[in-house]
């Protein structure tokens, strides 16, 4: 059984529980996510082993027809990245303080990284044609 992890935006007024794994994280290096965290997009891939808190401080953005992203209307706290079909939510690695030294396993979108930074982990990464493949494009 695994063990129930908590966490929650700056502000507190929403939180979040999983017990999916929050030991290894990816990162998205896509140009909507750039924009949106001001560089790479932390996440774990929590799918829909993941529960809210605090619904009605979270707004949402349908950034494309396939996937949402949501935020904690008090403070601006990045909270998720949803694909809208699959249900699937990719949650704001800040959000965990109580994650003991995740690691850094994927990388989506790496052929639209900007060369201005790298990671040192070997990590399995996917372009944008293969996460499409993957998921599809809407």
């Amino acid at each position: 059984m695994s063990e129930e992890k908590t966490g929650r935006c700056l502000c507190g007024s929403v939180t979040v529980k999983t017990t999916a794994p929050t030991e290894e994280f990816g990162v998205c290096h896509c140009e909507m996510c750039r924009r949106w965290a001001g560089g790479p997009y932390f996440e774990f891939p929590l799918e829909d082993k993941v529960e809210f808190k605090g619904s009605d401080h979270i707004g949402t953005f349908s950034s494309s027809d396939w996937a949402e992203r949501g935020f904690c209307k008090q403070c601006g706290s990045h909270l998720y990245y949803r694909l809208k079909e699959q249900n699937h939510y990719h949650v704001s690695i800040g959000l965990f303080a109580d994650s003991a030294d995740p690691k850094l396993v994927s990388q989506v979108f790496i052929d639209r990284k900007p060369d201005g930074y790298n990671f040192k982990e070997k990590t399995k990464d996917y372009t944008e044609a293969e996460i499409f493949a993957m998921f599809g494009d809407g």
